[in-house]
């Protein structure tokens, strides 16, 4: 399934819905505004939220949460050592160990999220003619959807600060 994500949602205060390939609504990003931190939550059409996004403070390296249900589900961070490639490591907060991989060229918005070499979504502005937007194309039926829009929406919003 493709969703088609607009790069304009990033700004704080701002919120925007998130297509599908039939252009149905299937998820809001809301920006949530005067808050101390950057924080982004990922709602189903009815308004329920399905993932918040916040930038981890005082951290050493720069990081984000990413929370189900007030709990932490993932922690998205740099790779120290990714010379030719931008690389991200998502580490999951159960106690699996559980690590997808994310590289590519994340500020040219081709890049892949990876589970132990197999591919969960690829991210890509190529199908597309629409300016600013690019398509989270999530390749397994028994993947976390919202999970992998957000370590997208993560990964983008960190490498843009860098």
């Amino acid at each position: 399934m493709k969703y088609l994500v607009r790069d304009k949602i990033f700004a704080i205060g701002d919120d925007y819905w998130i297509e599908d390939e039939h252009g149905r609504h299937a998820f809001l990003v809301d920006g949530k505004a005067l808050r101390l931190r950057d924080t982004l939550e990922l709602k189903d059409p009815a308004g329920r939220v399905l993932v918040t996004l916040r930038a981890k403070m005082l951290s050493l390296r720069d990081a984000m949460v990413i929370e189900r249900d007030g709990e932490p589900l993932a922690t998205v961070r740099r790779k120290r050592l990714s010379l030719l490639r931008n690389h991200y490591r998502v580490t999951m907060a159960d106690d699996s160990g559980t690590e997808l991989d994310v590289s590519g060229r994340i500020l040219d918005r081709e890049f892949a999220v990876e589970y132990d070499g197999q591919l969960l979504a690829h991210i890509s502005r190529r199908w597309l003619r629409m300016r600013d937007t690019y398509a989270v194309d999530v390749v397994r039926e028994d993947a976390d959807a919202p999970l992998l829009i957000a370590v997208a929406v993560c990964v983008i919003r960190m490498a843009e600060r860098e």
